[in-house]
């Protein structure tokens, strides 16, 4: 069998070839359209003299012709480096710079920073928009077949967010997504019937393996959203029957404050998927209830294809927890020196398994660093397991603030703010202190219509933590900076305002 990727799209294709595919509000494109399309960008990007290895980046929101350029791209055995929609020019030049692309197809909004960014390397950028597709393919011949690709080839490259220092690029093999998207079908067993919700970033891991990649591995339909609201997501799962829904924590958090969030329809549901953050208990706990469907949490990194463990509908559920590990994928927690630590014990939890990276492209260094000589890579997550095998993540190992000579955990106190009936979002940090070292501060914002005093907030968390946890000082604020999945950015958090 040939491992490349865009044998998902073919294979279905010849099974549902009039089922649909994409959809983006009225716009729904069959499997045997979606086929035909990338087919003809392949041929486009080989007229530009494209061809097997080449990088070609991404540059487009959740719209239909992502996926059509994502196979494209893969079908000729080039390798895909999608980028951020937003990303300034001199992101891009990262971008470009680190991984030797040779053209990029940007969406015409956001083509200009593109085209700033390209003009440094000579690279060509395809612009395109809702209407120009046709003029740019007109008399192209499509690329037939699929070319044959080795296992261990990289067919995508995945920047991470660089929350310290220039992003990496993890280097995602087609045998490495492969390997995760029969993990999602085993959890989540999906059919053609299913229609997924599209709301997170294709551009990002979590949106492309496991929601489009998920959703055409079985032939089903995926719905998109390109910019994510919560009235909005609730009218496509009514309007579409959405059965899959995908998303992280803020988004499940700002549907629970849509104030006629009972009179949408959404019954088709059957299915919730949280990821790429940690989801408040609290907030899982008032979905449910709401709208009563599970979410199964799970959790991963770029560098792990996503998905590495998650929950599972056949198991006992633990909230709170991010499951165990999933089929072939092993996991472990150790102390600084690498030595494995046992049931309860907090450490970093580490990895191994065939959807672990190929390494970082063109950093041989950081591939050392982060993967050892077994195979097992370091995650930079403080985590426990219990005596089920069940992993908890207690929080990032660089965010851990080490107040008084005690370690604390953000994610522990930021669960005990989410309980305050008053509070949306909460983020916990640490800001210099002379005596102890660290000091806790918590950033909030307040569900609409809500409020409460710093005193109020203060005693509420200390009777949740121990008193050396609580946070000693509360800034509030409108709302928390958000990535591009949604996930809080505690890193551009403006601190200079705290006492």
């Amino acid at each position: 069998m040939n491992p490349n990727l865009a044998t998902l799209l073919t294979e279905s294709e010849e099974n549902f070839p009039e089922r649909i595919s994409i959809r983006l509000d009225d716009v729904a494109i069959p499997y045997a359209a979606l086929e035909q399309t990338s087919k003809l960008v392949a041929g486009l990007l080989e007229s530009k003299g494209i061809s097997r290895g080449d990088r070609v980046g991404i540059m487009l929101p959740n719209v239909p012709h992502f996926p059509m350029v994502y196979f494209g791209i893969l079908r000729m055995g080039a390798r895909v480096v999608p980028m951020n929609v937003l990303l300034t020019a001199r992101e891009i030049k990262h971008y470009l710079g680190n991984s030797g692309a040779r053209v990029v197809v940007a969406w015409e909004d956001f083509a200009p920073a593109a085209v700033e960014a390209a003009e440094e390397f000579g690279v060509e950028v395809i612009s395109i928009n809702p209407t120009n597709v046709g003029e740019l393919i007109a008399g192209i011949d499509p690329y037939e077949g699929v070319a044959e690709v080795e296992s261990d080839e990289t067919a995508v490259i995945l920047y991470t967010s660089g929350t310290t220092g220039q992003p990496k690029g993890a280097e995602l093999t087609h045998g490495n997504i492969r390997s995760n998207i029969e993990s999602i079908e085993d959890l989540f067993a999906p059919t053609e019937e299913d229609v997924f919700f599209g709301g997170l970033p294709l551009f990002h891991v979590f949106g492309q393996t496991v929601a489009m990649n998920g959703a055409v591995s079985v032939g089903a339909e995926i719905t998109l959203l390109p910019r994510f609201d919560p009235v909005k997501a609730l009218e496509i799962i009514e309007r579409d029957k959405v059965t899959i829904f995908m998303g992280v924590p803020t988004m499940y958090a700002a549907m629970l404050q849509v104030p006629n969030r009972s009179e949408f329809d959404i019954s088709s549901l059957r299915l919730c998927v949280s990821g790429g953050a940690a989801l408040p208990v609290e907030i899982i706990r008032a979905f449910e209830g709401e709208f009563n469907t599970p979410i199964l949490e799970g959790y991963g990194l770029s560098e792990t294809s996503p998905v590495a463990s998650f929950g599972r509908v056949d198991m006992e559920r633990k909230p709170g927890t991010i499951g165990t590990p999933i089929k072939d994928v092993e996991m472990r927690i150790v102390d600084e020196e690498g030595k494995v630590l046992g049931i309860g014990d907090i450490g970093e939890l580490q990895i191994k398994g065939p959807n672990v990276m190929k390494g970082y492209w063109e950093m041989p260094e950081a591939t050392e660093k982060a993967i050892d000589a077994e195979g097992w890579f370091s995650s930079g997550d403080m985590a426990t397991v219990d005596s089920d095998g069940y992993y908890s993540i207690v929080d990032r190992k660089k965010e851990m603030i080490l107040r008084g000579g005690y370690n604390v955990y953000p994610r522990e106190v930021e669960e005990v703010l989410y309980e305050h009936p008053a509070i949306a979002e909460a983020a916990v940090m640490g800001i210099p202190h002379d005596d102890l070292g660290e000091e806790i501060v918590a950033i909030i914002s307040f569900k609409e219509g809500e409020s409460a005093t710093v005193e109020e907030i203060t005693a509420h968390a200390k009777e949740g933590v121990a008193a050396y946890k609580y946070p000693r000082h509360i800034l509030i604020v409108d709302a928390l900076p958000k990535g591009p999945t949604g996930k809080i950015l505690k890193r551009e958090i403006d601190l200079s305002q705290v006492g």
